[in-house]
C-alpha cells in the first residue's frame, strides 16, 4: 500500500472518530475513487496513481466551482472550495512557474516548434507535480514569443490546421 493512501485511510478514520461529516464524506469519496482505479489498474496504486485520483478529484470540483458560481450558488461554491482546499493537502508540492518556463524553453529549444510538441516533452517531467493547464499557458506565452507564430498556435489549440483551409477563422 502506497504511504498516501494509508495516510488518507488514517485520516478517514481520524474525521470518523470526531464525527466530522464533511471530511468523511469527502475521503470516503476519494478512498472509493482510488478503489475504482485500482480496480481498472488490476493491482495496488502507487502513491503517482494516488495522487492522479486526487488531481481528478479537485480538477472535477474546480468544474463544480464555476457552474455553481455561474448559478449564483455561492453556498454549493463555498462547500466546493473548502473540499478543494482539503484534497490540496495531500498533493506534492507546486513546482514553481520559473522551473516549468525553464523546461518550456528547453523544448522550443530542441525543436520542438508547437503546442503539442511542447506539451509532449515537458508533461513527463513535471507529471503528477504541476497542472497540465499551468504548463500548457506558459508553452503557450513561450511559443507566442517566438515570433508571430500567435495566430496559428491559436488555430492549433482549436483543432484547426495552421494552413487555414479557406476563410476567415471565426
Amino acid at each position: 500500500m502506497s504511504a498516501l493512501l494509508a495516510r488518507l485511510q488514517a485520516d478517514l478514520n481520524t474525521a470518523r472518530k470526531a464525527q466530522d461529516k464533511l471530511r468523511t464524506l469527502l475521503l470516503g469519496t476519494i478512498l472509493a475513487d482510488i478503489k475504482n482505479r485500482k480496480i481498472e489498474l488490476r493491482r495496488d496504486p502507487t502513491d503517482e496513481d494516488v495522487v492522479e485520483v486526487l488531481r481528478k478529484g479537485i480538477k472535477r470540483r474546480r468544474e463544480s466551482i464555476e457552474a455553481y458560481d455561474k448559478g449564483g450558488r455561492a453556498d454549493l461554491s463555498d462547500k466546493e472550495r473548502a473540499e478543494v482546499a482539503a484534497l490540496e493537502q495531500y498533493l506534492p508540492p507546486q513546482i514553481a512557474d520559473d522551473e516549468i518556463r525553464a523546461a518550456v524553453r528547453a523544448a522550443i529549444a530542441n525543436g520542438a516548434a508547437n503546442i503539442g510538441a511542447v506539451m509532449g516533452k515537458v508533461m513527463p517531467q513535471f507529471k503528477g507535480r504541476a497542472e497540465g493547464g499551468t504548463i500548457n499557458a506558459i508553452a503557450r506565452e513561450e511559443l507566442g514569443k517566438g515570433g508571430g507564430a500567435g495566430e496559428a498556435l491559436e488555430n492549433l489549440g482549436r483543432g484547426r490546421s495552421a494552413g487555414g483551409a479557406g476563410g476567415a477563422l471565426s
